[in-house]
């Protein structure tokens, strides 16, 4: 593999719009992105985003990072903020949206656990504004840049991921999320690109093997050297090379690499081990590890 992108000059101003499932942890995002220096805009009325725009537009420079975190309080506001988001695209002003998402599960035991009402429920149940919420995101989440599932993360978790993505750490132009995962627990809703390596012999009918993980160096061993490991993985990455340099001519700076296996102890973890080593190694590039299911039975 021998990635190789060019460097981009920065942006003057930076616009990221912060919107996702009520509970998946805007709040928590807008606290981190202030420790980062951005000036959050909470709950901003989706009428109001061109007006905020055009008043940052008069002052360049002012705000180099503006962050404006939305929610959907009705049906009718976030019909609303997709009709200014196309205006403000079609006006050439730039921006990314980061979409927070969860499990239905996680959901209702967070808005349980806080005793408050989903704001979309009405007289139903919590379940059933959940999906009438996602039913009315699916948009905009269709389209986001940035979609990050929090159902693995805690806030400190999630605190972290936000910093690591949007810090000014240096001339970052791609930052990639290299996750591993169990297909018998489900697949991520924030993958990018997906990876089946369950073609590779499993360690877990190794008895010698099955305690151990594919970040013990026992398990990585047997899986990088089993047949077809080592060209599946050169060739997955080399299939990588055009379209990470596209999503930096299209000014998309995050990607999520999902590879999978049964359980998402072994072979994904050992995988996923050995690409993020290798991504690492290409110029302004970072690379975030996640065993989303590591330690699960």
């Amino acid at each position: 593999m021998s990635i190789e992108l060019s460097p981009v000059k920065p942006e003057e101003s930076e616009m990221l719009v912060v919107t996702g499932m009520s509970g998946a942890g805007r709040t928590t995002a807008a606290h981190a992105l202030e420790d980062q220096g951005w000036y959050v805009v909470e709950n901003l009325p989706p009428q109001l985003l061109g007006t905020l725009t055009d008043l940052v537009a008069r002052n360049p420079g002012s705000i180099p990072k503006l962050a404006v975190v939305m929610d959907v309080r009705s049906r009718e506001l976030f019909a609303a903020l997709r009709e200014n988001l196309g205006q403000l695209r079609a006006a050439g002003v730039e921006y990314r949206v980061l979409f927070l998402d969860a499990s239905d599960e996680l959901l209702i035991r967070r808005f349980e656990q806080g005793r408050r009402p989903h704001p979309l429920q009405g007289d139903g149940r919590i379940s059933d504004g959940i999906a009438a919420e996602r039913e009315v995101l699916k948009e905009i989440k269709d389209h986001a840049e940035i979609v990050i599932d929090t159902t693995p993360l805690n806030v400190h978790a999630l605190g972290r991921s936000i910093i690591e993505l949007f810090s000014d750490s240096g001339p970052v132009v791609l930052r990639l999320n290299v996750m591993s995962f169990g297909f018998k627990y489900g697949l991520p809703t924030d993958a990018n690109f997906l990876a089946d390596v369950r073609f590779i012999p499993n360690p877990h009918w190794v008895p010698a093997l099955r305690p151990h993980t594919g970040q013990e160096k026992v398990v990585s061993d047997y899986v990088l050297e089993a047949d077809g490991t080592a060209d599946f993985i050169f060739h997955y990455l080399e299939a990588l090379e055009p379209v990470l340099e596209g999503y930096r001519r299209e000014n998309k700076h995050y990607a999520t690499i999902a590879i999978g296996c049964t359980g998402g102890k072994h072979r994904s973890v050992a995988v996923t081990e050995e690409m993020a080593r290798r991504l690492r190694q290409v110029p302004n590039v970072t690379v975030m590890v996640n065993h989303r299911d590591l330690g699960r039975e």
